[in-house]
């Protein structure tokens, strides 16, 4: 059995960091231009991780798969970051967004990161209006703040809703300069596709060149992974068709633990599908949830009515209406956690009530905030007796403000005026808290290998907390992995340059190469996509939003039955040599494949409801334990490793018949 040693410092949480930082290993600045750091993804964590280290004085190399780091999956993050400033004197503070990131996560998370990630999460705000990134601020000039589901204060600092795209432009501009001073050597469209490990430590990547096809060897000190989440293993997410999970797994294939895959978030606020062609879903911001109240109809005559177009929503009187989350939850009303949100929303449709012609939409309604802040605007402008077309224009305008790019995507899509009737809604996969393990160093299992961001798993436990990804993504990459990387690599300032011609880069390369020409010469008879949306069937029916044993043993089964006929029966055009878009989504289909049966596995093995995970009672469990929450075994981890039958790791992977070795870990799994 392996033991995962966490290297939480000792003492009281509030000291950790502060204690740790004074006695880590640093490199000096003078040492740092002989040391060479790979960080592979450019988003918020890995583009601020690579602005930083080199900003220290390291050499790094920065992969992306994209054309630009401006394309990277973090430009999609809409409603705001958080931190702990209490500029609103509500009572926040480094405590209380500890605890309810620690909360939100329903206990899962690792206490000490968390913690940590509150502390510097007020340097985060002060770091990116250095760089210009434009928030929202209030009449007087303050950075103006909004509140979020999960918490009872305002403490997310927002840019309308397109928060992501205007911090990564910061990150990105931090990173242009250290591209500018030779101190960062940009890879566009370059995709990771193994780690490669010497006497131990992880060493370099085999990376393709998407344009050229051709195999790149890279050598580093050290290797960043900060590749986002894997959430498009459902194929249908809020995730940019490209965002995968190659990078994180390759790195597990070669000894990197993974933990709670099975924690995936569902976003309450999405666009509803609208039928069987669609790629990808589109996310609402949860800020919405501020202002916006969710609903349904109470009768089914009226949901039918309005599926059949007889009735409009705005003809139902607010006795008409259920409220179904003010209903239920009063203290939190629409701002409940995103898992609960999420669940009412299912619940409800499943009951009927769903509004649109799938049946899978419930109303997120601004007509009482637009009246709301339109009488509260006629009183600041001394407009007396003013008529409800008054009112609504000037509450119109302050919603605009707040929302209007959000507003005016909605109706780009739906092609419905959301300032005129209510918008429609439905959940949607959107987050993955689970990841690759890492200790508080971030450091993965494999050393000198580290994973920041949504790559890993050590911060959101079984459900993240809206506006904490872009928090995490930043702490990580600014303030974090700058410091622990030192103390790893003060051991190498005599190291000198790692070789790329030795037998571990061979072996390497050999197994990429492996792969691309199985799939270039395959005689298949299926398109890359038809297994994947195989795949996001099985994910969404029997892993989706609640679960239970039968269905996910099932999921286990269906999966590996997927896999099997992938590796015979794939079809991938064109040649290895040139841009080839179908066979880069076919290596990272093949570990889609793997990944969702290691899911379906970690899911099976918690029999309890927790965060983002909900376990229904199947009729094969039963007994008092069987599908109710405990949440006292607030401690419990899964890790896995791959094992092959037969022969080493480095197997040809359509070969072998994969095996799962668990490691079943005691309380305090991750310390």
């Amino acid at each position: 059995m392996a033991t995962l040693d966490s290297k939480v410092p000792k003492g009281p949480i509030k000291d950790k960091w502060t204690d740790y930082k004074n006695k880590i290993n640093l490199v000096n600045p003078a040492n740092k231009r002989h040391i060479d750091v790979i960080v592979v993804g450019t988003g918020l964590a890995g583009g601020s991780a690579a602005a930083t280290l080199a900003e220290l004085g390291y050499n790094v190399k920065a992969f992306a798969y994209q054309d630009s780091p401006r394309r990277a999956h973090s430009i999609a993050a809409q409603g705001g970051i958080n931190a702990a400033k209490n500029y609103q004197g509500d009572g926040d503070s480094t405590y209380r967004l500890f605890y309810d990131t620690v909360k939100g996560g329903d206990y899962r998370s690792r206490e000490a990161n968390v913690y940590r990630l509150a502390e510097v999460s007020a340097n985060i705000i002060d770091q990116c209006v250095a760089q210009g990134v434009p928030f929202a601020r209030d009449y007087g000039g303050l950075l103006d703040n909004r509140s979020f589901g999960g918490v009872l204060v305002s403490r997310t600092f927002y840019a309308k809703g397109q928060t992501g795209q205007q911090l990564l432009l910061g990150a990105y501009s931090a990173m242009n300069r250290q591209i500018a001073r030779g101190k960062i050597e940009m890879f566009n469209r370059h995709e990771m596709l193994d780690v490669v490990i010497v006497d131990g430590k992880a060493r370099g990547i085999i990376a393709r060149n998407l344009i050229t096809g051709e195999i790149e060897r890279h050598s580093a000190h050290a290797v960043v992974v900060g590749s986002g989440g894997y959430g498009n293993v459902y194929f249908l997410s809020t995730n940019a068709m490209g965002s995968n999970a190659t990078a994180a797994w390759k790195i597990h294939k070669k000894g990197a633990y993974f933990a709670n895959p099975c924690y995936t978030q569902i976003h309450p606020t999405c666009i509803p599908r609208s039928g069987d062609y669609q790629s990808k879903l589109t996310l609402m911001s949860e800020s919405l949830r501020n202002d916006g109240r969710i609903w349904v109809p109470k009768n089914i005559e009226d949901v039918t009515a309005i599926r059949e177009g007889r009735k409009k929503p705005t003809d139902l009187s607010e006795d008409e209406r259920d409220y179904y989350l003010e209903r239920r939850y009063p203290a939190f009303g629409n701002l409940v956690p995103r898992d609960v949100a999420s669940r009412a929303a299912k619940e409800r449709c499943d009951a009927g009530y769903g509004v649109n012609a799938t049946g899978e939409a419930v109303y997120l309604d601004f007509a009482s905030a637009i009246t709301r802040y339109g009488k509260e605007q006629a009183k600041i402008h001394n407009i007396e007796n003013a008529s409800k077309e008054k009112i609504y224009e000037l509450g119109q305008a302050i919603v605009e403000a707040k929302y209007g790019n959000l507003f005016q995507m909605y109706e780009k899509i739906v092609d419905q005026n959301p300032y005129k009737t209510p918008m429609m809604i439905y959940p949607a996969v959107h987050y993955t808290m689970g990841g690759v393990w890492v200790d508080y160093n971030l450091m993965t299992t494999i050393p000198g290998c580290y994973c920041i961001g949504e790559a890993n798993f050590s911060d959101h436990g079984a459900n993240r907390l809206g506006a904490s990804a872009l928090m995490q993504g930043l702490a990580d990459g600014y303030f974090v992995l700058p410091y622990t990387i030192g103390d790893y690599l003060s051991d190498d300032i005599r190291t000198g340059e790692i070789p790329t011609d030795t037998k571990e880069f061979d072996e390497a390369e050999k197994e990429v190469t492996d792969r691309i020409n199985f799939f270039v010469n395959n005689k298949g008879t299926k398109s890359v996509d038809y297994f994947h949306k195989k795949l996001g069937k099985v994910m969404w029916n029997k892993a989706g939003m609640s679960r239970n044993a039968k269905g996910l043993e099932e999921a286990m089964s269906e999966i590996k039955a997927i896999r099997e006929e992938f590796w015979k029966e794939v079809s991938v055009p064109g040649s290895s040599n040139e841009m080839n878009p179908e066979l880069e989504k076919a290596g990272r289909v093949a570990d889609f494949l793997e990944l969702g049966e290691l899911f379906a596995k970690d899911a099976l093995m918690r029999e309890e409801s927790c965060g983002g995970h909900f376990r229904e009672e199947s009729a094969e469990e039963s007994g008092p334990q069987k599908g109710e929450a405990k949440r006292n075994d607030k401690d419990f981890a899964f890790v896995a490793a791959w094992e092959y039958k037969g022969e080493p790791a480095d197997a040809v992977l359509h070969k072998e018949e994969l095996e799962f070795k668990d490691i079943e870990l005691k309380q305090r799994s991750y310390k």
